[in-house]
């Protein structure tokens, strides 16, 4: 039976609105997030409509057309929100909830901060052809430093946990470079590293790289790295706690299937995007549980 609503709001120290403020953000984004987070405790759940609700933000700051001086701002303020999360205030309703996130369950500063590094490497100038440093950096900023925060949510802070984020977050971030890569070239971005599509001889510029063939070459590269991630992050997995790590299997295990899917598919022209049937996200999802 599920508390209600009240009682966890007095539970994370805010109010009722705050709770369905954040839902509702999760919500209108049409993710399947939520339905994920259905197995999580209400706190648990709540905690992580807000991180989502968090990353939503920064990274729409980031992706909106706006001046890069303004979106440099607007993400100035949320460092210092996250300033002022740590010093026990909040002005806003994410804000609110996310403290009582912080308070509960122990999350780091320097991860929300990190998170907001990666939403600025796309704003100060767009990300095209890193090399692979970088693009470790990024995948570090924008992923793996979200898992740094899920984990703990999730009820495991051990080493272990941290080593699952860290290939988890890689994992999950190269599967969706691959997905959208089309996507991205359209906005002037590139994030395949510059040193395999210099050895294919692809060119840096975004928009010329998909006509060359051996792009494919370059993809299938980056589709084993994120494999052997996935892999990493499953050996780690099973030195965690069993309940913890429920849904990170679960999103390790679609994410995995997505890969699958994009590989199949390729990366040639007319590009097509992977993407799961309802079914297919209820038996994935299943099987996930089962590993």
């Amino acid at each position: 039976m599920q508390k209600p609503l009240a009682e966890t709001a007095q539970i994370m120290g805010c109010s009722e609105l705050d709770l369905i403020f954040v839902e509702a953000i999760v919500r209108h984004a049409k993710t399947s997030f939520a339905a994920g987070m259905k197995m999580l405790s209400p706190e648990r759940r709540y905690s992580m409509f807000a991180l989502y609700s968090f990353c939503r933000i920064v990274d729409d700051i980031a992706d909106d057309m706006g001046e890069p001086e303004v979106k440099q701002k607007q993400l100035q303020k949320w460092r210092d929100k996250i300033e002022l999360l740590y010093n026990g205030k909040a002005d806003g309703s994410v804000e609110n909830v996310l403290l009582g996130s912080i308070q509960q369950f122990g999350l780091r500063k320097e991860d929300f901060l990190a998170i907001i590094d990666g939403m600025e490497m796309d704003v100060l100038n767009p990300v095209i052809a890193p090399d692979e440093a970088n693009l470790d950096l990024y995948c570090d900023r924008v992923a793996s430093a979200v898992g740094r925060l899920a984990i703990r949510i999730f009820g495991d802070s051990s080493e272990a946990a941290e080593k699952v984020a860290y290939h988890l977050g890689r994992a999950l971030q190269i599967t969706n470079i691959l997905r959208d890569l089309e996507e991205d070239i359209e906005r002037g971005r590139l994030y395949l590293p510059k040193e395999l599509l210099e050895r294919f001889h692809i060119s840096l510029i975004p928009e010329r790289c998909m006509q060359n063939p051996s792009i494919q070459e370059v993809c299938n590269i980056m589709s084993y790295r994120a494999l052997d991630h996935f892999h990493s992050a499953a050996n780690y997995m099973k030195q965690c706690k069993v309940d913890a790590i429920r849904p990170a299997k679960i999103m390790a295990a679609t994410y995995r299937f997505l890969l699958g899917k994009q590989k199949k598919l390729g990366w040639k022209k007319p590009f097509k995007r992977a993407s799961l049937s309802t079914g297919e996200k209820v038996i994935v999802g299943m099987v996930g549980l089962m590993v």
